[in-house]
């Protein structure tokens, strides 16, 4: 491949992962679909979340939810390593078409779902044992509907709950808080190879 040709897809601990040159997604946005709420690409955070993942295998996964899943790496990466039910959840209908054409170039498939933070309520939270989602606490405003789901995601009695972010400001005041409810740990993480890729994780494990 030569250095003027732009990069279609990467390896990453397992699964492909398609950049926005990839003909599946060109051959999208040539039929007019485009996110509106930052799903337009891979964002590394997914791959942090991954990456731990990957090193720090999850007990309870059998039935997963991605939130703010964007294309969705993360949740396709539950379902074709640990055989997880994944349901991803965005709140742009838009990108679905994107994630299931990654989904397919990785053999599997997820559950779609079109809702918002606030409509993800205990009763429905309680059917999974897993919350994973990354960049999903970039503005101000995202702060108190964040934490409040991880609250309803421990009072629905979520097994394990990750949450990944490249270290915003506003990701940290969010973990700050479930630190001091829910005694939640936040970890510096980075990856080398074969994408680098840093920021930080905050773990909940509900026991």
């Amino acid at each position: 491949m030569s250095k003027s040709t732009p990069r279609t897809s990467y390896r990453f601990r397992g699964i492909t992962m398609p950049t926005s040159s990839h003909p599946s997604m060109l051959k999208l946005r040539r039929q007019g679909i485009r996110p509106t709420i930052h799903g337009n690409k891979l964002w590394k955070s997914s791959r942090l979340l991954i990456d731990y993942m990957n090193q720090n295998r999850p007990e309870h996964c059998r039935k997963v939810i991605d939130v703010g899943c964007g294309w969705g790496a993360s949740g396709i990466w539950c379902a074709k390593t640990l055989g997880s039910k994944v349901t991803s959840v965005d709140a742009d209908p838009d990108v679905f078409p994107f994630l299931e054409a990654s989904a397919e170039l990785n053999g599997v498939s997820t559950k779609p779902l079109v809702a918002r933070f606030e409509e993800l309520t205990t009763k429905k939270l309680a059917k999974f044992d897993m919350l994973i989602a990354a960049d999903i606490c970039f503005w101000d405003e995202l702060i108190e509907p964040v934490s409040k789901l991880v609250n309803r995601a421990v009072k629905a009695g979520v097994k394990h709950i990750i949450i990944a972010d490249p270290e915003r400001s506003t990701f940290f005041e969010m973990a700050e808080r479930c630190e001091k409810r829910h005694c939640a740990e936040v970890l510096e993480w980075q990856t080398k190879s074969p994408i680098k890729a840093r920021g930080a994780l905050m773990v909940l494990e509900n026991a």
